[in-house]
């Protein structure tokens, strides 16, 4: 089978996680500055039987959009034009930095460390993609 990619955007930081090739475990894989993202997605996609890219879409508590969204669906655009070929598909990522923060804290992450927000975009990114794995898993 192929490998599921997540993205947790960002505008400075973009954190990224991946499935194994059965599309059951999330893996954090990196987190990246903004500016490197389409040069880390060419060299990875080129190298990595990719069959799908999840992209972290926030929603309000009355499930509309929220005021990120003006940065990320021109993301979303660009990685449709660069890719045409994959499939590319959005997923709610409602309170996936503070459940990133909730299991770095759970998982004894010194508070140091917690600073780092390049740690919690990672976890956020696998946080997005361990709860699509399970949505596609109920389908």
């Amino acid at each position: 089978m192929s490998r599921i990619l997540a993205i947790d955007f960002g505008r400075k930081r973009i954190g990224l996680a991946v499935s194994d090739p059965g599309q059951i475990i999330a893996n954090g894989l990196d987190t990246i500055s903004n500016t490197e993202i389409w040069q880390f997605l060419e060299e990875y996609l080129g190298r990595e039987n990719v069959s799908i890219i999840v992209v972290g879409y926030p929603r309000q508590m009355n499930n509309k959009v929220s005021e990120a969204v003006q940065y990320i669906d021109p993301f979303l655009k660009k990685l449709k034009s660069r890719f045409p070929d994959m499939t590319i598909e959005t997923f709610d990522e409602r309170f996936t930095s503070k459940m990133a923060m909730a299991a770095m804290i759970e998982g004894g992450v010194k508070k140091k460390a917690r600073r780092n927000k390049a740690i919690v975009d990672k976890v956020s990114a696998v946080i997005i993609l361990q709860s699509y794995l399970e949505f596609i898993e109920k389908k």
